[in-house]
């Protein structure tokens, strides 16, 4: 029985809030008080052969060395995101238009959310999911609130990594406090 894309993408939205819940329950003894902070890499590299040979009507594979378990995975490289739910479960996955500053490779937690602010580039952002800090900017997933993803000033040191509104969505309900954020090339 075929099921709808919202249906199903509710269904992993519900099951992920309760694990992503039970897991920062577990992980809250041993987290830090703040997210490490990392030092700013170079612009993002252009997308791999692989990746730019990628089936369209296929989903893109969660990338090698992205570890295990709910979590969300970035890849500056690919500029795209993965919601990874339970075991079993088709992951989430999206572009995204990466800031001027990016984090270094690694494993971060969700250190703070806001539903709108002002994001450091001046412009309304909502659904902000704040992850790392690198050189005092804060770096984080959001949606401008006009819908557009355009590419960041480049004269500017900002940290959000933007994406479409329906994708800031999913996001929001996924990624709560102290969800795992593995940061990829």
């Amino acid at each position: 029985m075929a099921r709808s894309s919202s249906g199903i993408v509710a269904g992993l939205t519900a099951a992920a809030v309760a694990a992503v819940g039970f897991l920062g329950y577990q992980a809250s003894a041993t987290a830090p008080a703040h997210p490490p902070k990392a030092a700013a890499q170079a612009p993002a590299p252009a997308p791999s052969q692989s990746a730019a040979k990628q089936d369209p009507s296929k989903p893109v594979p969660v990338p090698e060395g992205s570890g295990t378990g709910v979590r969300v995975v970035y890849s500056v490289g690919q500029k795209r995101v993965w919601l990874v739910g339970d075991a079993g479960q088709e992951p989430k996955s999206f572009t995204v238009m990466p800031s001027t500053v990016h984090p270094k490779a690694g494993s971060y937690l969700v250190g703070s959310r806001s539903g709108a602010v002002t994001g450091s580039d001046g412009v309304p952002i909502e659904h902000v999911v704040r992850f790392a800090t690198v050189e005092g900017v804060a770096i984080g997933f959001s949606a401008r609130g006009d819908g557009a993803t355009p590419a960041p000033d480049p004269d500017k040191k900002t940290g959000g990594i933007r994406m479409t509104k329906a994708d800031s969505d999913a996001m929001w309900a996924f990624a709560t406090i102290n969800s795992k954020v593995v940061v990829v090339p």
